[in-house]
């Protein structure tokens, strides 16, 4: 069967929030737009998991500026707030360092600075707002010049707000950043720990990448009521609305794109033809669908990101703590970073617990609370992988001893509707290497050092390994890079996230 579409049509490869955000964008610009999705509903990194009156959230937990998500729901003349209610998530973070001592991070600045003070003492009180100072210049200048618009080559980049990034230190290390700053080395941990998002230790990581924590704590950290799929959800809802089609349980096996059109065809052997094509997934992934005529920017070896093991549940009683998000730093730092980077499990791990409930209780049945902890680990592509089969029990039972003598108690006998994911797991998922956080962002993977989203005059890429990078913001953003690189840019945009 041959589906062929009329002029301006795009058929868009996924329904995660990168490919969703670039269908509202083509839909705004006025083409016709189907969304081909393998699974049976919107979301991708994101998925919709209900089991026993919980929703489990298996990928993000927290949303950042929200401002690019309204950019999305613009683009069709909607209203974010009239979707989708995100509930500010305060303390951002409650941080339990490595010596036992706490703290709750907060985007309020003279509370931060109070209690910075009662830790660590005045001077470091000071540097904490002069650090605020420092990542609001940071985010002014980063956002709209290098995250929120196509880069075509490292000459783009020249120009005034490549020099106010070197003023701001954007190309010194991150630790050394956040170390002009802070005496104390547990503030430095505690404002540095971000840098393993994008897939690399604060002593690697530029100093550009402290713009993870000034959306985190200075912008701010919501969650958006019902759970993390409640976006996508309500992005697939505007589409709905806009004529756009969303076929879910669709299976993509290959793109070829002929030089005047692109076909796409299905595992169940449609084929379906169109002016042009975003795809969605990684950029190997990408390569394969493509074949033979795969450029070789897609193909290029990539310094990939540690992978993590989640572990998702219902708890049948509620949780032990204050925090909606609680970072728990060992006491370790520089040689958990070395085990990960050397395919090794964490000797002394840092791990992340998010217990969302506590913000939105109506995703858990009354009395109850949904558990969700991430450890990191080592990606599949070491010399030795490690055999998640075989590690499987014994992890788990792992991950669940150190939350209890992290103060969340014995919680084996009250877990329910559980959701274990290891690498292996996520390598099932169609995830490189078996991490879902995609290429670290080295220096030489960063900007339009990174894959790029230009793959044919008729196909782009969209998603965490392309531009911008990993996270919701930036895959919400990629989305709408994508669809630039196929219809222009609006003349007439000024993103919601930076004005």
């Amino acid at each position: 069967m041959t589906r062929t579409a009329p002029g301006g049509h795009v058929i868009v490869v996924g329904a995660g929030l990168a490919g969703l955000s670039a269908a509202l964008h083509l839909t705004g610009a006025g083409r016709e737009v189907t969304v081909l999705e393998s699974a049976d509903g919107p979301g991708g990194r994101a998925p919709r998991l209900q089991r026993s009156g919980y929703s489990l959230d298996t990928g993000p937990t927290v949303v950042t500026v929200p401002g690019v998500l309204a950019d999305a729901f613009a683009a069709v003349g909607e209203d974010l707030d009239d979707h989708v209610r995100l509930l500010p998530v305060d303390p951002a973070y409650v941080a339990q360092l490595h010596d036992g001592s706490t703290l709750a991070l907060t985007t309020d600045s003279a509370v931060m600075a109070s209690r910075i003070q009662a830790l660590a003492g005045p001077g470091d009180a000071a540097g904490y707002l002069r650090l605020v100072d420092h990542l609001r210049a940071l985010y002014c200048v980063e956002l709209p010049s290098f995250i929120d618009r196509n880069l075509g080559s490292p000459a783009s980049l020249a120009n005034r707000s490549l020099l106010d990034i070197v003023r701001l230190q954007g190309f010194s290390r991150l630790d050394r950043v956040i170390a002009r700053y802070f005496e104390d080395e547990r503030l430095r941990r505690a404002f540095s720990f971000q840098a393993l998002y994008a897939g690399v230790s604060p002593a690697r990581a530029l100093g550009v990448f402290a713009i993870i924590t000034a959306m985190d704590l200075v912008e701010g950290v919501t969650y958006p009521q019902g759970g993390i799929n409640a976006i996508p959800a309500a992005m697939a809802g505007a589409l709905a609305r806009h004529g756009a089609e969303i076929r879910y349980g669709t299976t993509v096996t290959s793109v070829v794109d002929d030089g005047r059109s692109v076909s796409v065809t299905t595992a169940d052997g449609v084929r379906h033809v169109a002016d042009s094509v975003v795809l969605t997934c990684e950029p190997d992934s990408a390569a394969t669908l493509l074949g033979d005529r795969s450029p070789r920017a897609l193909r290029r070896p990539v310094r990939l990101s540690p992978s993590c093991v989640v572990l998702a549940a219902g708890v049948r009683r509620r949780i032990p703590g204050r925090g909606h998000h609680t970072i728990h730093l060992g006491n370790a730092w520089d040689e958990v970073f070395d085990d990960l980077d050397r395919g090794r499990l964490m000797r002394d791990p840092s791990f992340l617990v998010s217990v969302p409930s506590r913000t939105d209780p109506t995703i858990a049945p009354p009395g109850h609370d949904v558990l969700y902890a991430l450890f990191p680990a080592p990606h599949l592509r070491h010399r030795t992988a490690l055999d998640w089969e075989t590690l499987r029990p014994s992890y788990r039972r792992h991950m669940l001893d150190h939350l209890d003598a992290a103060g969340f108690g014995d919680l084996s006998p009250h877990l329910e509707a559980e959701e274990l994911i290891t690498p292996a797991d996520w390598m099932r998922r169609g995830f490189a290497g078996g991490t879902p956080l995609s290429a670290a962002h080295t220096f030489s993977q960063s900007g339009p050092f990174r894959t790029p989203n230009q793959v044919t005059d008729r196909i782009v890429l969209a998603g965490s390994g392309t531009t911008p990078g990993i996270g919701v913001p930036m895959v919400v953003i990629s989305g709408r890079l994508a669809a630039e690189r196929l219809v222009g840019r609006d003349p007439a945009y000024r993103s919601r996230a930076w004005h």
